[in-house]
């Protein structure tokens, strides 16, 4: 099928492919999805699915350990790899002419990653050192804690790398029945943007993915969050010089009709920010209000498109000398206000354009294509990456405040404070 110049097909295995010739310069990028993230993860064991993505860099029997960044780096590309909520991703981008090495490494470790027991042993210690780092930042500490406490059933309430004494306990048989499970091409999604051939791109995925077996069907996330009905509120002391500010607002999932309204509101406290567009915060409500003011040095609101119900942030870093208590009671204030009064049409104009400009300046990149495809299609369907402008300009300023009054209500939120004990 295709669509807006995009291919769409599925192989028989359940691999769903989806390419997009770009013919603007010889280069192509290889993106591969797992619909697997910490979403997917039980008590117990969390963290496992950003283990996983670790130990597939660690080697296949045709790819060793070291040799698949080598051979990257040495014709001329750049990969990686990341692990979110909902998804994992792994990505290369090459010239055109060495396509073929990211999807001989990309199908090579969907079927063959070695998870060898002594590398699993090794990166234990790494992953549990980078949770220890993000410890031990107030503001990586603070938003694991409201996060906790807002989502008291949804895994959302854990953080992405898991809790350390998951970490403690998690043995090479549990990364390796994971990987089985959910690193498959029954559950995974190939994009591939740039200067391809498709008669060519096609025959060759066939021949590299279409011969690996599809693995167990994976179970289904059907944990509900249970409705707030109480301001809940967390206090962490602990050594420091910095007050922090966070508030989570329960919100809804991405495919919701209110995501987009959302995405405007976050845009009007914050700034238009979308994939890698400049931030434009210093004209936006919170700055003028909190930083201009010397209240705080940061301020500001973040909103993102999920496949469960996630959560709408405020945080903020405390300029010395003031409080938190004065910081909080300029968000409320900001938040009574748009509860009252609509945003003007000037100001709703303002962000429409904003947006248009940081999209037209993300898709300039051929890899921001393949990036956009891919997240769109896990968290519902490729095609609305068409669609996101046209979406955001018809939000009106009837919607920004709706949403406003349905989700930034005093009994839908978890409000965090850092409060710095000394060094």
């Amino acid at each position: 099928m295709i669509e807006n110049n995009v291919i769409n097909y599925t192989l028989e295995n359940g691999l769903q492919v989806i390419l997009k010739p770009i013919h603007t310069a010889p280069v192509v990028s290889h993106w591969i999805w797992y619909r697997v993230g910490a979403r997917n993860e039980f008590p117990g064991k969390t963290g496992i699915s950003h283990w996983v993505e670790h130990m597939m860099f660690k080697g296949t029997p045709t790819f060793p350990k070291g040799s698949i960044m080598l051979e990257i780096n040495r014709n001329g590309g750049v990969l990686n790899g990341f692990t979110g909520h909902d998804y994992t991703a792994y990505y290369e981008v090459l010239p055109t002419d060495h396509l073929d090495l990211a999807m001989r490494i990309e199908s090579d470790r969907m079927a063959n990653s070695l998870i060898d027991p002594d590398e699993v042993a090794s990166e234990r210690n790494v992953i549990i050192s980078e949770r220890e780092g993000g410890e031990n930042n107030p503001d990586w500490a603070l938003y694991e804690e409201v996060n906790a406490t807002a989502f008291r059933a949804h895994p959302y309430g854990h953080m992405v790398i898991g809790w350390k004494e998951d970490l403690h306990n998690i043995t090479r048989d549990d990364l390796y029945e994971h990987y089985k499970m959910y690193y498959g091409p029954h559950n995974a999604v190939l994009v591939i943007a740039g200067d391809i051939e498709e008669a060519k791109v096609r025959q060759r995925i066939d021949e590299l993915f279409g011969v690996i077996p599809a693995g167990p069907k994976p179970p289904l996330v059907s944990i509900i969050e249970p409705p707030q009905r109480s301001e809940r509120r967390v206090l962490l002391k602990q050594p420091g010089t910095t007050a922090y500010f966070q508030v989570a607002y329960h919100g809804c999932e991405g495919s919701h009709a209110d995501a987009f309204p959302l995405m405007v509101l976050q845009s009007i406290f914050s700034g238009a920010s979308l994939g890698g567009g400049i931030p434009t915060h210093r004209s936006a409500r919170l700055y003028r209000a909190l930083v201009e003011t010397g209240i705080a040095t940061s301020a500001g609101a973040h909103h993102q498109f999920t496949i469960d119900p996630s959560a709408f942030h405020f945080f903020g870093t405390i300029r010395d000398g003031r409080t938190l208590a004065e910081f909080e009671a300029v968000i409320n204030s900001e938040i009574e206000r748009l509860h009252q009064e609509l945003v003007s049409e000037k100001e709703l104009a303002k962000i429409r354009k904003q947006t248009r400009a940081q999209f037209a300046y993300t898709i300039e990149r051929i890899s921001n294509h393949a990036q956009w495809l891919g997240l769109m299609e896990m968290l519902g369907d490729w095609r609305r990456f068409d669609n996101i402008v046209a979406n955001i300009s018809a939000v009106t300023v009837e919607d920004v405040q709706r949403v406003a009054q349905k989700y930034l209500q005093p009994t839908n939120c978890t409000v965090g404070w850092f409060q710095p004990t000394g060094s």
